[in-house]
């Protein structure tokens, strides 16, 4: 029998828009396959031992394994834009600030382990993406709605005077997107310290205010 009930919802901000319980499922079992696997090695019955459905019911709500990940990713791009929508603060550069202290948050609010073995897997995919359209589409929509958010708040401190009117939103953005992605990177690849690349990422953007502008750095509990 076809299931037919659907999640209701934003599909910008509610990773299981659209999604009858069964892909949902699925979807979520993606995610912990992939910590466990990784993106290169990760097969559909890995997937599928994740939940009470067979290999084959995973081929009846997705074609394959490139449709199921193309999915995938669009729920991690929800998932991303739900968890850094509205941040604190007063002020844009306050907001800016919170944005980043975030998305780089080492809070616990997620297993050490598993973080860094689902880092290494969204790196697999990112190598990937140049030979594959559907990863490279779902990755390019993450950076883009970050460089939006970013750069829209930077827009608004100009605005605010916050920052200087030479500033450039869209520099600062590009800037802080490629950080980030390096961060991701060499927190995996070198061991290096989030907690210590996220505070030089925050003294760069509040290295950029005016003189006069004082802002609350402490609005978001990242850890050590």
């Amino acid at each position: 029998m076809t299931e037919t009930t659907t999640h209701d919802g934003d599909p910008e901000t509610d990773a299981t828009a659209g999604l009858t319980e069964t892909q949902e499922a699925i979807v979520e079992a993606t995610y912990s396959a992939v910590c466990e696997y990784g993106y290169a090695d990760v097969t559909m019955q890995d997937i599928a031992d994740r939940t009470d459905r067979s290999k084959a019911a995973l081929h009846y709500h997705f074609d394959c394994r490139a449709d199921l990940f193309r999915e995938f990713l669009s729920y991690l791009h929800a998932e991303f834009v739900a968890s850094t929508r509205d941040p604190p603060g007063a002020t844009p550069a306050e907001r800016l600030v919170a944005l980043l202290q975030t998305i780089l948050s080492t809070d616990g609010s997620r297993d050490d382990a598993e973080s860094v073995r689902f880092t290494t897997a969204y790196l697999e995919m990112k190598a990937q993406a140049p030979y594959n359209e559907g990863l490279r589409e779902g990755l390019q929509r993450i950076d883009e709605h970050l460089v939006s958010e970013v750069a829209d708040l930077v827009t608004a401190g100009v605005e605010a005077g916050e920052f200087p009117p030479e500033t450039e939103p869209t520099e600062v953005a590009a800037f802080v997107s490629t950080y980030l992605h390096g961060t991701w990177t060499r927190s995996v690849a070198a061991g290096s310290e989030i907690a210590a690349m996220r505070d030089r990422l925050v003294g760069y953007v509040t290295g950029l205010l005016t003189p006069e502008t004082g802002i609350r750095t402490d609005l978001v509990e990242v850890g050590q």
